[in-house]
């Protein structure tokens, strides 16, 4: 059956058509059954929010891809040319969505190597804020910084495509130790008492350092 004769097969109405289709829906709604018990576990079990935010986008992509597996084979068994038209259109997706696809990798490369996660304080080439939520095509960042000083929000919510990742430079302001580096100048004059002021000071970061 070449490529021609499988188009006038769906859409001529059959048996095998009727059939297919309803296996299609079936499919849809077992794996959407599945998907809601899974969330409603992890949602009663894993008390951990990053740890659950993960879980349930692992839920989300394996069954979309499960599905997406399932009823491929289903459609496409009865076709013998069906690798090298499924080639060809996959050549020809992967020029014309190049981004895309750009994207994705930077996605499976956030979801493996994890340079951040939720809740992470980063800097992406010249934009900083908070991570608060990464999907398959970009990242989302509640920016800090910017016309606001002392890193406080914007109020802003930046989206980044994941493909930025491998072009621009981060930093992880959560990860690797504990606490930034941050200098805060205070002029005295040389009249003052230099001493008293230094242990004010000392004094002061020692307190909000044990708080």
């Amino acid at each position: 059956m070449n490529f021609t004769q499988w188009l006038e097969y769906l859409i001529e109405p059959s048996t095998a058509t009727e059939a297919k289709l309803t296996a299609t829906v079936i499919v849809a709604v077992v794996l959407w059954i599945v998907r809601f018990i899974l969330r409603r576990i992890i949602n009663r079990r894993v008390p951990d929010v990053r740890r659950r935010y993960y879980l349930r986008k692992t839920v989300n992509y394996s069954l979309v891809t499960l599905g997406v597996l399932i009823v491929g084979r289903l459609w496409l068994e009865d076709i013998q040319g069906g690798a090298t038209f499924l080639g060809l259109i996959a050549a020809g997706i992967a020029i014309a969505l190049q981004g895309p696809l750009s994207n994705i990798a930077g996605w499976a490369y956030i979801m493996y190597r994890r340079p951040f996660e939720i809740g992470d304080r980063v800097e992406i080439g010249a934009v900083a804020g908070d991570v608060i939520d990464i999907s398959l095509f970009q990242f989302s960042l509640l920016e800090i910084g910017n016309w606001v000083h002392a890193d406080q929000s914007t109020g802003r919510i930046v989206y980044l495509p994941n493909r930025t990742i491998f072009d621009q430079p981060q930093a992880n302001y959560s990860k690797g130790f504990d606490y930034i580096w941050n200098e805060v100048e205070v002029v005295i004059t040389f009249e003052s008492n230099w001493q008293k002021a230094k242990s004010i000071l000392n004094q002061i970061a020692t307190r909000d350092a044990a708080s």
